[in-house]
């Protein structure tokens, strides 16, 4: 009875995580679809949407942009530089709680956008590596926070495939928004923190 009770419990927590694997990577291909198509929009309207929907650094009306410039790109190469690293690290981020990953989304978007704004004035900044560098961020902290051994492997995992990607912090480099990259980060983060495993207190 216990044997088959845990069969049960282990078949079911299998089968929870190949669901969840699923519907993050759907959500992510779909994030990856719409980014596509805007993009495609925006190669007919010459840069425009670039231009109205883009974070513009301490512009009350660059604001607009903390919620569309993840979406948004300098053409296809910048789109297709960001699309493989996106789809790898959201679907990896997304696996284990799609709820949190959502979450997640929101306050890295949040906080790299704000920051992204507070610290580049008048620069136009677009594109998801701030999403990419969150989801980095998320990753590599919620195996710290959690303390679950998938989620330390994949942090590990992570860790070692893209450490490289930290240059993109550095500041000074042309063309690369390396404040949106950092906040992005930073996103990632506190959203691990915000959205940890919450553990019962010892009863003293």
């Amino acid at each position: 009875m216990s044997d088959h009770s845990s069969f049960d419990s282990v078949k079911r927590g299998a089968g929870a995580l190949l669901s969840g694997a699923l519907s993050a990577l759907i959500i992510v291909i779909g994030m990856l679809a719409v980014m596509w198509v805007v993009e495609g929009v925006d190669f007919f309207l010459g840069g425009t949407l670039d231009r109205e929907f883009g974070i513009v650094g301490l512009d009350p009306d660059g604001l607009i942009g903390i919620v569309f410039a993840p979406f948004l790109h300098v053409g296809f190469g910048h789109l297709m530089a960001n699309s493989l690293p996106l789809l790898i690290l959201g679907f990896l981020a997304g696996m284990r709680d799609l709820r949190k990953f959502l979450w997640a989304s929101v306050l890295i978007i949040l906080i790299g956008g704000l920051g992204t704004w507070l610290t580049s004035p008048r620069v136009y900044t677009v594109g998801a590596s701030g999403l990419i560098f969150g989801y980095f961020g998320y990753i590599l902290a919620r195996g710290l926070f959690d303390r679950r051994l998938l989620d330390l492997v994949i942090a590990a995992g992570v860790g070692f495939a893209y450490w490289g990607i930290l240059a993109g912090l550095l500041p000074n480099q042309e063309g690369i928004s390396w404040q949106g990259h950092l906040f992005g980060l930073i996103g990632g983060v506190v959203a691990a923190w915000v959205l940890r495993r919450k553990r019962e207190l010892p009863a003293y």
